[in-house]
């Protein structure tokens, strides 16, 4: 009966087994022996063997570790201002507030959007000459600006339309944090005749820390592989300003062909996720023992 069951449990498990090997094991392995290679896709074949050369060639370049600085810039920002604003967003929101339902609608459907239609949205918005944008500020008085064109501006711009998009994320996941906070330290507090603000500062907030370094260290992984937005708006522009990591290393693997470089330059990635991946596992894991 044992054995039947778990051929049963096998032959339930071998598809997505077996798809998860086609589309992330085998792509993985691959990506990892191409970076120990010198392989150009100008030229058949591998290439020849320089071990860690790719790995010190992605290290000593000056826009990959530029692109590295923008990145960590980008996602420090991003996640601080979603945090905050969607904390308050999800206080209002468990509140009694009247509407809530009918706003909290609209606050969840930008994260439906595709990155892809968020940035060709934008893109017509912020036009410099066509752009609503630019042409509601000249009502106002207001010069309008080349807002992805601009060094000055173009970082804060993706910054801002960025957050538009996935501060949604960050209210649904603290509003689920708030809904679950258990009712009796909050009934015993009003006994012990606890304001309003001492209940938040003492209950409300311990409480969350679990819900707020998940939230924080999920959507900052989840920032720092940003690349279709960046593709979308500025590829990169103008200049170096808005290159983030993922798009130059897809730059440098389909526009300067050197694919070896461009593996490394992912791994290298992936060894500056896996610390923040491993923490937000062991919080999670801890959280669900407690």
């Amino acid at each position: 009966m044992l054995s039947d069951r778990r051929k049963n449990i096998a032959i339930f498990l071998l598809p997505s087994l077996v798809m998860l090997i086609v589309t992330v094991v085998v792509p993985l392995l691959y990506s990892f022996a191409t970076s120990f290679f010198s392989l150009d896709l100008k030229y058949k074949g591998w290439g020849e063997f320089v071990g860690l050369g790719n790995y010190f060639s992605a290290l000593k370049d000056q826009y990959f570790m530029g692109s590295i600085k923008t990145t960590v810039i980008f996602s420090v920002i991003v996640v601080a201002i979603e945090f905050i604003v969607g904390f308050a967003i999800a206080l209002l929101f468990n509140t009694n507030v009247k509407g809530k339902n009918f706003f909290f609608s609209i606050v969840i459907i930008p994260m439906m959007i595709t990155p892809v239609a968020v940035g060709l949205t934008w893109r017509l918005l912020l036009h410099s000459t066509l752009g609503v944008v630019n042409w509601f500020l000249s009502l106002l008085g207001i010069a309008g600006k080349a807002w992805l064109a601009d060094n000055a501006t173009a970082l804060a711009t993706v910054i801002f339309i960025d957050v538009w998009q996935q501060i949604s994320y960050m209210v649904l996941v603290l509003l689920a944090g708030l809904v679950s906070l258990p009712k009796e330290p909050y009934e015993a507090a009003s006994i012990d005749g606890a304001s309003k603000w001492q209940s938040f500062k003492f209950i409300t907030m311990p409480l969350m820390a679990p819900t707020f370094l998940v939230a924080i260290l999920l959507r900052l992984i989840t920032a720092f592989k940003t690349y279709d937005l960046i593709y979308v708006l500025t590829k990169g522009g103008p200049g170096t300003s808005t290159e983030v990591v993922s798009y130059y290393i897809y730059k440098t693997a389909f526009t300067h062909l050197k694919t070896s470089k461009a593996a490394a330059m992912s791994f290298i990635l992936l060894i500056i996720l896996i610390p923040v991946s491993y923490i937000a596992t062991r919080i999670l894991k801890n959280r669900n023992e407690g």
